[in-house]
């Protein structure tokens, strides 16, 4: 063998160990590497395909629509179920189902078993869609049933901190522009991004956001981000600044995917977009 075709031979043998050992060290990543345009994109790199779920075949939880990534060529994703808030329907959080889909997860936006149910219960619901999600659902086979995470909106944001509260084991939670009562958190475990937004008049951050954000553990991972211009009602529809941030908190922390700590990390400046963000930079999930 010459010298140079040695060489070449090394210099694969490296790479597609290098390369292996990527894989090795965390088989969850999915997706190719992110960039500012893939996250902020209206579609990642998966195509999606939804089905529904009637609520006279469900207990816990009114029904709702699953979205998923079609191939099964990357294995099993991670599982993300999310729910509306006061006297709203799935209809309010259905763009996030598609949006985070493509980014390499399986997405239940929920409906709740009345409109006016209270945080307490859309805690239990959430974690009610996600048995059903990945014990009896027609995509079980494609969840990881250990990288799990739930979000809300409004009281859904309320009832997604008592869903983190009950079942530590969650990977991620995520509260829109949250409202509950109880204002401190200090038993969660799971990592924690709380948005709020700077004209939010019904969930004001001073009494909701903020204290929801400082009462969780010190030691834990988590980020509160408050949107710039925006109201209670921001997250009802698509937003570039909540999708690019959610998605890079459910990688992080599901997928365990540390391409992505560079949205996170070092914590993002205020901007137009952002009023304030705070987080416990470096991230050691």
């Amino acid at each position: 063998m010459s010298a140079l075709a040695a060489l070449v031979t090394i210099g694969a043998i490296a790479t597609f160990t290098a390369s292996g050992a990527q894989a090795a060290a965390n088989p969850y990543e999915r997706g190719p590497a992110p960039t500012k345009s893939s996250i902020e994109a209206l579609r990642g790199s998966y195509a999606v395909s939804q089905t529904n779920v009637s609520s006279l075949g469900v207990t816990g939880f009114g029904g709702g629509t699953i979205h998923y990534p079609t191939s099964t060529a990357d294995g099993t994703f991670g599982a993300v179920v999310i729910s509306p808030g006061f006297t709203a329907y799935q209809s309010s959080i259905a763009w996030l189902g598609p949006r985070l889909a493509s980014q390499g997860f399986i997405v239940l936006t929920i409906d709740t078993l009345t409109t006016l149910d209270q945080p307490d219960s859309r805690g239990r619901q959430l974690l009610s869609a996600l048995d059903y999600l990945t014990e009896r659902s027609t995509v079980r086979t494609r969840i990881d049933s250990s990288r799990l995470g739930v979000m809300g909106h409004s009281m859904g944001g309320g009832g997604t901190l008592e869903a983190a509260k009950t079942r530590p084991s969650l990977q991620a939670a995520i509260a829109l522009t949250g409202w509950n009562t109880d204002k401190s958190w200090p038993e969660i475990q799971t990592p924690t991004l709380i948005v709020g937004a700077d004209g939010d008049t019904v969930a004001p951050v001073a009494t909701h956001s903020e204290p929801f954000y400082t009462s969780l553990p010190g030691s834990l991972d988590k980020a509160y981000l408050e949107l710039n211009n925006a109201t209670h009602f921001t997250p009802n529809s698509s937003d570039t600044t909540i999708a690019k941030y959610s998605i890079s908190w459910l990688k992080r922390f599901i997928d365990n995917d540390t391409r992505y700590e560079q949205f996170l990390c070092p914590v993002p400046s205020p901007s137009l977009a952002i009023e304030e963000y705070r987080g416990n930079c470096p991230h050691t999930s």
